[in-house]
């Protein structure tokens, strides 16, 4: 029995990213962490990450992203009907990233709002672009992933500063045409039970913003790095592919995998499960560090505009986030 392929209904014309300028190596971090370079890039892979200027705040690094993604698709902000910018490090927490994004790329009056699933925040928000793409309801919608990480960390806890990095990617979506180019297939899931292996305590309704717990510093990411490890590698396997198998491909048809830029030990663990060569795996995390929903969005953009992804290739995108939330998207570029 012939293998039913899966029809596109959203296609993405075009990328964009946008990384601070300042770049802290781990050296630099090591003068004041109990640690070392080499201690960083054996447990991580990580060897620099950007971090946004004081008084730069996340809506701005949204709407670089955004411009250069909409230079990519030969649009401008009055062709968008909609913006979705996933994120958990915001302007504020009220109003929404999205109406700042809006007003600074200068487009129309169009619904506009943030998402917030942490890490997995992208694939989340191109889910929700999709399912209003392929209702007909909107016709080209902007999805940005954006987080200044570095302002949600504690900068003298050793066990997260050295991971992250600030940074916003953004994709153009739009009909898909006839070509078999576009999202093949998408997948995205929760897991509240585990929502204790990474979080923010404070500054909520649960528990809002005190002097005792600025003080004890829950205002700040705090991270079970060993426990959210181990569900990583286990969620994101599976679930890659079972949009694999949704898009009605095998591995053998698939290009390109861009995880989310987190750990390299977990690409690499991802990659032997999978079966699928390592060399095929895009990975800036060395460059950027964590970037949080902007991770797959910005090695995307990097992969595209240096030619290692073309057009008609197959691509392979997953990520997991607190919640914990994750999932998995096949796109044909």
């Amino acid at each position: 029995m012939a293998r039913q392929m899966s029809i596109p209904r959203t296609r993405i014309l075009g990328t964009g990213r946008y990384l601070p300028e300042e770049v802290v190596g781990n050296e630099v971090l090591a003068q004041r962490l109990d640690t070392t370079d080499v201690w960083i890039q054996e447990h991580t892979g990580i060897e620099r990450r950007h971090v946004a200027a004081k008084g730069q705040v996340t809506s701005d690094m949204a709407a670089a992203a955004s411009r250069a993604a909409l230079e990519a698709a030969g649009l401008t902000p009055a062709d968008l009907d909609m913006i979705i910018v996933a994120t958990t490090s915001g302007d504020s927490p009220m109003p929404a990233t999205a109406v700042n994004v809006q007003q600074k790329i200068g487009a129309d009056l169009i619904p506009s709002f943030d998402l917030a699933a942490s890490f997995a925040g992208f694939l989340y928000a191109l889910t929700v672009a999709d399912q209003f793409i392929s209702a007909g309801t909107y016709g080209t919608i902007l999805v940005v992933g954006a987080d200044m990480m570095t302002r949600l960390v504690n900068p003298d806890d050793r066990a997260t500063a050295p991971l992250f990095g600030d940074g916003a990617g953004a994709v153009v979506l739009g009909p898909a045409q006839s070509d078999g180019r576009g999202i093949l297939s998408a997948r995205i899931h929760a897991d509240g039970a585990l929502g204790d292996l990474l979080k923010v305590p404070a500054g909520g309704s649960a528990e809002p913003l005190s002097a005792e717990a600025l003080a004890a510093n829950r205002h700040r990411l705090q991270m079970k790095g060993r426990e959210l490890f181990q569900v990583s590698v286990k969620h994101l396997t599976s679930y890659s592919m079972q949009a694999l198998k949704a898009a009605g491909l095998t591995s053998a048809e698939l290009d390109w995998v861009i995880p989310h830029q987190a750990n390299r030990n977990i690409v690499n663990l991802i990659s032997q499960r999978l079966g699928y060569p390592r060399h095929k795996f895009v990975e800036d995390l060395a460059e950027t560090g964590n970037t949080g929903a902007a991770s797959i969005p910005i090695a995307l953009d990097g992969a595209v505009r240096d030619g290692r992804v073309q057009r008609g290739q197959t691509v392979l995108m997953c990520a997991l986030g607190a919640g914990v939330t994750w999932g998995a998207a096949m796109v044909r570029m």
